[in-house]
């Protein structure tokens, strides 16, 4: 239990400093677009591929940071119909869909890394390689299937101890 313990606080270390890394690209987006609004109001020239740039910083942005949201439990969550079950079948419901998830997720890493080894293009005005990018839909979703993990244990054990 101890090592399942280690291994799960490492995991969420991990996933804590992708999401900073992601958070940390909020910055150079911030300044880039307002660099692209000022440069377009006062002298009438934009920064070439301002829009590129932040959506590729975006997609970083959300990604690093899907698992560590994952953790925070601060995806979105109805529990209208659970709050009303006995205690027992609410923690069924949260194994069942905390097991569908982990299914959709490992679908999404698989198929994130067949697309995204395959990939040869790039970006139309900068040229930036896609490949890195297609890539990193499947390193979020692994460390998002990594957090399910660790949730499926805490709601199996939760069952076990009723």
């Amino acid at each position: 239990m101890e090592r399942l313990a280690t291994i799960s606080s490492v995991i969420q270390r991990v996933t804590r400093s992708l999401c900073y890394i992601g958070m940390f690209l909020l910055i150079p987006m911030m300044l880039l677009t307002a660099g692209d609004v000022i440069g377009r109001a006062v002298w009438s020239k934009p920064i070439p591929g301002t829009v590129e740039l932040s959506s590729y910083m975006l997609e970083v942005f959300i990604l690093l940071g899907i698992a560590y949201t994952q953790q925070v439990k601060g995806h979105v969550r109805v529990s209208m119909l659970v709050s009303r079950l006995p205690e027992r079948a609410g923690g069924i419901m949260d194994v069942f869909t905390t097991l569908l998830s982990i299914f959709i997720i490992a679908i999404l890493a698989w198929q994130g890394w067949v697309v995204g080894i395959e990939e040869r293009t790039v970006s139309d005005m900068l040229r930036v390689p896609q490949l890195p990018f297609r890539l990193l839909v499947s390193v979020a979703a692994c460390f998002l299937c990594l957090e399910l993990l660790i949730d499926l244990v805490g709601s199996v054990g939760k069952l076990i101890r009723r």
